[in-house]
Parts: structure tokens; C-alpha cells; sequence
């Protein structure tokens, strides 16, 4: 079996550059990395085959284009010795799972410079289980210089040839996200694969709230491939909204009132470093911080929809999802507290809201979604109501929340996601709706969320999927009341209304316009769709 690396101080040499070796990633049983479907090996170039030691075998090993092949050396057994053959089958890694190469060196107290090589380690993406992806290593054994030099020099340059992948990368880092652990989590988990990865970081930790947008607007951005953000929903949102508002300044699009906006230069990779982490649960179906960082560097992109914000012909802000009604209260009674911990202060503001639990007097317009395709098909069909859902559709009433959101919007608390219906990049929005109904049967529904049962199953709660949405507060008697919820955010109009955007608070006065824009803003993953389409040529079970 493939083991990891053996005792001692071990560091990888490139070229005459010398490199201390990182932490040993787990090294995974040889038996396990044939558990997938063989990519076909016939018509393939092969470009060096050699002899290595893997594990405690030495193998014949195979490099082609698309896979390293590796097969125990067998003495010569009996004719029809099947038992021996089964155990001794071919194995093979894909290379796009290959995200690094080192020198494997030992060193001694009186090596300082050169130490003893021993081999060529191989740095791998793994799948371990469902969404959940692991870094391990594979270690080649050989201890002829020319002979691993040849082999270290073209894996060097098959990795070269995945462009896709990043080589620079720009950190921002929230270090107050949830209990103030972002900058452990980047220094402990990220920043050692991202060096594995030889990928060059420039790091900037953030000290107070819009620090990011002010940061970005100045800064230049043509020497990366990406930005990274190391926080929680609300600072990944931040930073979007900042790459996004970058990318309309340098088209020379205006952003008083934007509404064709371009998409953003550059990609997002996001850090699950939060209390609730929707976004990064949304991209990669896990909140995991090694899944979201391998993601990076193997440079998996994943076009995402973004909305816009605006009222009255002014652009407020780009963001994913928002609540208006008991979310919005919510938050904004967890923004007064902020003295508590995250969960405390939100646990708090939730019995609270529920406490003083009240509707909402609201105009509600919306644009129904047209699936282009499914368009398609009832035109082709002559059907009458082809073009039904082309007109605004308008409903009012009270309502306890107003829920509209692009992307799914899972995490801990709602496994299925708040809106689980909606898709990361399928030009839609999911608009859901309580309307007033007793405290008992509203706690009902939120509790839903947290099972496999169907939280919409109700009479009071209604559910759309749109493009565009208009919300209009009819009076402002039920507005933002800081006496009566202990003054969370006095406003100068004191009648506003507190929205909750991917969990920062943006306090309106007047109506709010949302409107969806497709594969607006590229982000680092894979949807959970392809992650479970895809070939496990490695698993870890």
C-alpha cells in the first residue's frame, strides 16, 4: 500500500531551489485507488514507464496521457495461479487528481543542503465521500537521480499544462468571523495546501465592516487569478458585491443605476470560516474547509446567478438571497447583540422576533420565470398559454416573511436548504412567501427546515419561482420600531425597514427592487450535481 512519508526532516528540491517539505498529507491504502471506473488505457500514448516501490511491492509503473498505471512485479508463479493474479490487479490515479510533485528527500544532522533522495511524491485530490474531497500523497520510491529527475520533470510539466489552475491568488481574510477563528483556519488548513500547490498568496485581513469593498475599488487585480475570501456569509457576500462593482467601474458601466450588469473579472473562492457558511454549503454541498481549498487549487469553476438591489431607481447592492419580514427583524435584533456569541446572539434574536412576532403590510410584485426551454416545447406545441407568464403578477396582504433567494441556501440548520428548489445558475429566484398565520403553526414551519419533510406543505405559505421581484411595505406603522425591539440601528428616516442580505442587515425605507442576472460572478467548486456525476477515480471509505 502507498505509505506516507518516512521518518525524519524530509523537504522537496526543484531544480537547485530547495523547499522544506509541508506536513505529510494522509497517504491512502493502494487497494482503494482502483475503485473507480478505469479510464481506457489501449489507445493511449505512453510517455515513461519505469520501476518504483509503492508501498512494500516494487512495480512496474506506466505514464500516459491521462493516468499513472502501476502493477506489482511478479516472479514467476504456477500456470493458473488465479488467487495470486486477483490480488495483484492494476491500479492507476487519473492525472487531473494530481495537484503537486516534490523531490522526497531525507536529511540527516550533517546534511544541511543536500539530503538523500529516496523518491518522487505525488500530491492528489481525493473524493472521500459524498461532496467531501481530501488531499493525500503517493509516494514513488527510487534512488537514482536521473531517474527520478526525468520522471519529477514531466509530471512538472503535465501540471503546467492545466491552465485553468491558479497561481496567484488574493486573500482576504474577515479574523472576527464567527468565534474569531478565520485567520487559524487560513494559517492551519489553507495556507499549506495553497503552498503544496506552489500557488503565490497575497494576504490582506480586514478591519472593519465594507473594508473589503474599499480594498478591492483601489486595488490591481491584473496580477491574480482569483480572490479568496477566509470568512463567514456576510464577508463572502462583501466580497462579491466588491468584485462585481470593480468589474462595472472598469467597463465604465454606471453603478447609480445598474441594469445590465457585466460579470465580474475575476473568480471567488469562498473559505467556510462563519457561523452558518449558506454560500460555500450552497457551492459544495459541505462546509468543509479542505473541500472549499482543493476546489481552488484544482481551479473548478462554477457560474453562479447574483441579484441585484435597488429602490427607486438607485442601486443598493449586489447579493445571492434575502428576507424581509421575521428574517430581517431577526437579524437585525442579532446585529444589536453582537456583545454575544454568534449563536447565542442569534438563538436570541429568534425567540425574541417570534416573541413579538408581527405581519408585515406588503405589495408584492413579481415576474414569473420562463424556462427558455420549456417555452420552447409549449410553442412547439401551439399551446395558448405560451406566453402567459411574460406579465407582471401582483399579490398583497400581511405577511410574517418574504424569502427571495438564487441559490439554495443550505446549511446546518436547513440540510434540503431554504429554497431547496433553486438551482446555483438557472437564471431564477425563489420567491417564498408566509403569510400571517398563528405563532404556533409560523414555528412550525420553521422547524421544517431543520427535516426531510416538505416545509412549504402549508396553507399560509405560498411559493413562486421568478426573475424579477418589487416589494412594497403599504405602511410605514409596522416599519423598523427601535424602541420596541431595544433600538436595533437607529436610521435618520426612523421608518425603515431591515432586510437581511446573505446575513448583513441593509435597512430600506421605501420599496426594494430584485432582479436575477445569470452566471453573474464565477465561484471555485463544483455544483453538487456534477460532484455526484462525476468518476471517483479515487475513494476513501
Amino acid at each position: 500500500m502507498p505509505r506516507g512519508r518516512r521518518g525524519g526532516r524530509v523537504s522537496a528540491l526543484e531544480g537547485c531551489r530547495e523547499e522544506e517539505a509541508p506536513p505529510a498529507a494522509d497517504a491512502v491504502p493502494s487497494v482503494l485507488w482502483a475503485s473507480g471506473q478505469q479510464p481506457e488505457a489501449a489507445a493511449e500514448l505512453i510517455l515513461l514507464r519505469g520501476i518504483f516501490e509503492i508501498g512494500r511491492d516494487s512495480c512496474d509503473v506506466v505514464l500516459s496521457e491521462r493516468a499513472l498505471r502501476w502493477q506489482p512485479i511478479q516472479p514467476e508463479r504456477p500456470t493458473g495461479d488465479s488467487k495470486y493474479n486477483f490480488l495483484h490487479k492494476e491500479e492507476f490515479i487519473e492525472l487531473k487528481d494530481i495537484f503537486s510533485v516534490k523531490l522526497k528527500r531525507r536529511y540527516s544532522v550533517k546534511q544541511q543542503r543536500s539530503g538523500t533522495l529516496l523518491g518522487i511524491t505525488l500530491f492528489i485530490c481525493l473524493k472521500k465521500e459524498q461532496n467531501k474531497l481530501k488531499d493525500s500523497t503517493l509516494d514513488l520510491i527510487n534512488l537514482s537521480e536521473d531517474h527520478c529527475d526525468v520522471w519529477f520533470r514531466q509530471f512538472k510539466k503535465i501540471l503546467a499544462g492545466f491552465s485553468d489552475r491558479p497561481k496567484s491568488l488574493k486573500i482576504v481574510l474577515n479574523p472576527q468571523s464567527h468565534k474569531k477563528e478565520a485567520t487559524q483556519v487560513y494559517y492551519e488548513k489553507v495556507e499549506p495546501l495553497l503552498k503544496i500547490a506552489g500557488i503565490k498568496t497575497d494576504v490582506t485581513v480586514t478591519e472593519y465592516e465594507g473594508h473589503a469593498v474599499s480594498l478591492l475599488k483601489e486595488c490591481e487585480l491584473q496580477g491574480f487569478d482569483g480572490v479568496v475570501c477566509v470568512g463567514g456569509d456576510g464577508s463572502a457576500s462583501e466580497v462579491a458585491h466588491a468584485l462585481l462593482l470593480s468589474a462595472q467601474k472598469n467597463t465604465g458601466v454606471e453603478t447609480d443605476s445598474i441594469l445590465t450588469p457585466v460579470r465580474a473579472q475575476l473568480p471567488l473562492g469562498v473559505i467556510p470560516a462563519g457561523s452558518t457558511n449558506v454560500l460555500a454549503h450552497s457551492l459544495h454541498g459541505i462546509s468543509h474547509v479542505v473541500t472549499a481549498t482543493l476546489h481552488i487549487i484544482m481551479g473548478h469553476i462554477q457560474p453562479v446567478d447574483v441579484c441585484t438591489f435597488s429602490t427607486t431607481g438607485k442601486f443598493l447592492r449586489f447579493g445571492f438571497s434575502a428576507m424581509f419580514g421575521f428574517g430581517g427583524r431577526a437579524l437585525a435584533l442579532a446585529e444589536k447583540h453582537r456583545w454575544m456569541s454568534p449563536n447565542q446572539r442569534m438563538d436570541f434574536a429568534v425567540i425574541k422576533a417570534l416573541a413579538k412576532l408581527r405581519p408585515e403590510e406588503c405589495e408584492i410584485s413579481f415576474l414569473p420565470f420562463n424556462d427558455p426551454q420549456d417555452l420552447e416545447e409549449r410553442r412547439a406545441q401551439g399551446s395558448p398559454k405560451s406566453d402567459c407568464n411574460d406579465q407582471w403578477q401582483m399579490i398583497q396582504g400581511q405577511f410574517l416573511n418574504v424569502s427571495i433567494m438564487a441559490i439554495p441556501c443550505l446549511c446546518s440548520v436547513a440540510p434540503r436548504g431554504l429554497a431547496p428548489n433553486t438551482r446555483l445558475n438557472n437564471g431564477s429566484m425563489a420567491l417564498i412567501i408566509a403569510r400571517n398565520t398563528s405563532r404556533p403553526e409560523f414555528i412550525k414551519h420553521l422547524k421544517r427546515y431543520a427535516s426531510v419533510k416538505n416545509q412549504f406543505n402549508f396553507p399560509f405559505v405560498e411559493t413562486y419561482t421568478v426573475e424579477e421581484v418589487k416589494v412594497h411595505p403599504r405602511s410605514n406603522s409596522s416599519g423598523h420600531n427601535p424602541e420596541e425591539e431595544d433600538g436595533p440601528h437607529e436610521t435618520a428616516t426612523g421608518s425603515s425597514f431591515p432586510w437581511n442580505v446573505d446575513g448583513d442587515l441593509m435597512e430600506v425605507a421605501s420599496e426594494v427592487h430584485v432582479r436575477v442576472h445569470p452566471r453573474l460572478i464565477n465561484l471555485y467548486g463544483k455544483s453538487m450535481e456534477e460532484m455526484n456525476d462525476s468518476k471517483v477515480t479515487c475513494s476513501c471509505l
